[in-house]
């Protein structure tokens, strides 16, 4: 008789205007087979254990903490101060294949779609007068959701990986059937499409009694534009760097001509995504407010904090979370410390990051006419803020964007104790410098501010917006169709939202051409969607990592007090090598399976 373990995690779905229980708390720590479906909660449980692979991106101190990854500090947005973040042996080229933080994903995903292939072959057989029939088309339907998420996250972590499908593998098996190649990655990706096409089918838009985390039609669809434009990006469609990386029998695994209709696809699917599920099922979230600027800024602020809004397509409900203590400055000295004014802040944002955001007036700074100002300083009153505050001229005059995600030397802070004003201060000797600790410090003088909130509690930890779908749209139809209207529509939606000037309108004429078209989407990924974990896999798809995460990266001076802390200094020189586009395959892996070859440089 078999057993199957469950990792121990109780997941909760939270609706809109309450929480509600989804899937209760697993029982016992091992359940065996011929019990698993015998019952209604049994069936949840072992549901739920499957659901509980999905990543928390909340815990990214901890590398593979509930699945979580390295994603936003060893992207050009970040650095941890703490050495012992699994990011910075990325960002030194020094992570090897032997390395668990390596491993893990590979074995919690192939872990996780055995249990979902299991799941959805045997749940016809349980329990008719507790699960019934229609109980089991869903959750069989969202077993192949899931199931289909995780290849979708080996995949982009790995690149081709082996497609199981629908096969149990027995430990019991000899060898030589375990051994398995590796699919190419075109077919990886035409898999996982086929499976969320599939699932959606026999998915409902929303879930069931509001219990939001679980699988519908329109994660599925939103995964479906996901996954397609991965098979359409540079790393994979076309890319001679990975002419060698073919199976023992010859099989090419990355496509080495380019197919612009992959780039059709993208945009068909994600042109359907929102014919059919906007506005009625999803919608850009927007606050109000007498004043444009301020209700940009809490829009932009509120999308990523305020659980199962409208814009929210996928999360992962009910996740713990270090979040706040990573982003909350150390606050030395605050009236009445607490979780919410006293943290770590050991999540730095870097200098290239700030610079890339746009100035109010929707130009770069680097044009001559967007009003930036290098040095000096300003009586200013930011939008998070009560009052002007004598503030560093860069930082003055940015977009509402700017103020969500970046935390700077005397800015007022978010969560405000009673009795006291509290001003975060970077500076060697000020209340969140390098003089109070070397280690819960930031070590660019700068903090991440985008997704704190006033409590770290349990909270939905948002993976894919409607945003991002807009901007997907937008990038497939300029690579396939450009000079489509649709591009600037989609484009300037977003814009629109921030209170950033649409391109085209007086002062901003539209980008000239193709190539001016996706370099300012890009640049509205890269703002937009900051520290929501996108950048890493946006650079590496469009295979420009080896410019924007090597080289020197700089922040402030923390060694000063005085003014000379404004200077800009350098952090640190990171190595990128091309091998480092992917994960390595597991070592382990490739010594016990003689048909898995390596990734290219590993």
């Amino acid at each position: 008789m078999k057993k199957y373990t469950y990792i121990g995690l109780c997941v909760l779905a939270l609706s809109l205007g309450s929480c509600k229980k989804y899937l209760s708390q697993v029982p016992d720590d091992i359940i065996t087979t011929d019990k698993i479906f015998t019952s209604r909660t049994n069936t949840d449980n072992f549901l739920a254990n499957i659901y509980s692979a999905i990543p928390n991106e909340l815990t990214q101190r901890y590398n593979g903490t509930g699945n979580s990854g390295p994603w936003t500090a060893s992207s050009d947005e970040a650095k941890y101060n703490w050495d012992f973040n699994y990011s910075n042996n990325m960002n030194a080229s020094t992570w090897s294949n032997t390395d668990g933080d390596v491993g893990f994903y590979w074995n919690a995903y192939y872990i996780a779609i055995r249990n979902a292939t299991y799941f959805m072959q045997n749940i016809d057989s349980a329990n008719p007068v507790e699960v019934d029939a229609n109980v089991k088309k869903t959750y069989k339907a969202e077993a192949r959701g899931l199931r289909a998420l995780f290849y979708f996250w080996l995949l982009r972590t790995y690149g081709p990986v082996p497609i199981i499908g629908d096969k149990i593998l027995d430990v019991n098996a000899p060898i030589t059937d375990l051994r398995l190649p590796r699919n190419s990655f075109d077919e990886g990706i035409d898999f996982v499409v086929s499976e969320l096409d599939g699932a959606a089918a026999d998915l409902e838009a929303t879930p069931n009694s509001a219990q939001y985390g679980r699988i519908t039609s329109g994660i599925c669809k939103a995964y479906k534009v996901e996954a397609l434009m991965l098979k359409a990006s540079p790393l994979y469609n076309g890319n001679t760097d990975y002419a060698a990386l073919k199976n023992k029998d010859g099989k090419q695994l990355i496509s080495q001509t380019v197919d612009v209709t992959k780039w059709t696809a993208a945009a068909t699917a994600a042109k359907s995504f929102i014919t059919t599920f906007v506005p009625t099922t999803y919608q850009l979230f927007q606050e109000t407010d007498s004043d444009p600027f301020m209700a940009a800024y809490k829009s932009c602020r509120d999308v990523v904090t305020t659980d199962w809004n409208s814009e929210w397509i996928f999360a992962r409900s009910n996740s713990g979370s270090y979040t706040q203590y990573d982003r909350t400055p150390k606050h030395v000295g605050a009236a009445t410390p607490s979780s919410a004014n006293q943290g770590g802040g050991a999540l730095g944002v870097t200098q290239t990051m700030v610079d890339a955001y746009f100035m109010a007036n929707g130009l770069p700074i680097t044009d001559q006419s967007s009003g930036y100002v290098s040095t000096g300083f300003s009586s200013f009153k930011a939008p998070f803020d009560v009052a002007a505050r004598n503030t560093f001229n860069p930082w003055v005059g940015r977009e509402a964007r700017f103020y969500v995600g970046v935390t700077y030397t005397n800015s007022y802070w978010l969560n405000q104790v009673s009795g006291s004003t509290l001003i975060t201060d970077f500076t060697l000797n000020g209340n969140s410098g390098r003089s109070q600790s070397t280690s819960d410090v930031t070590p660019t003088g700068y903090t991440v501010r985008k997704d704190v909130t006033k409590s770290d509690g349990a909270r939905g930890a948002i993976m894919l917006r409607l945003a991002n779908i807009y901007l997907d749209y937008a990038e497939a139809l300029n690579e396939s169709t450009p000079g489509d209207a649709d591009i600037l529509k989609y484009l300037n939606l977003i814009r629109q939202r921030a209170d950033v000037p649409a391109y085209g309108s007086a002062g901003l004429p539209a980008p000239a051409n193709q190539n001016d078209m996706r370099l300012a989407i890009r640049a509205e990924r890269r703002v937009e969607l900051a520290f929501e974990n996108a950048r890493y896999f946006d650079t590496r798809r469009w295979k420009i990592a080896e410019s924007t995460d090597a080289g020197q990266f700089f922040g402030m001076d923390m060694s000063k007090s005085d003014n000379s802390f404004y200077n800009k200094t350098l952090l640190e020189t990171r190595v990128f090598k091309k091998r480092d586009y992917l994960f390595p395959i597991p070592n382990d892996e490739v010594l016990k399976n003689n048909n898995m070859v390596q990734n290219t440089g590993w």
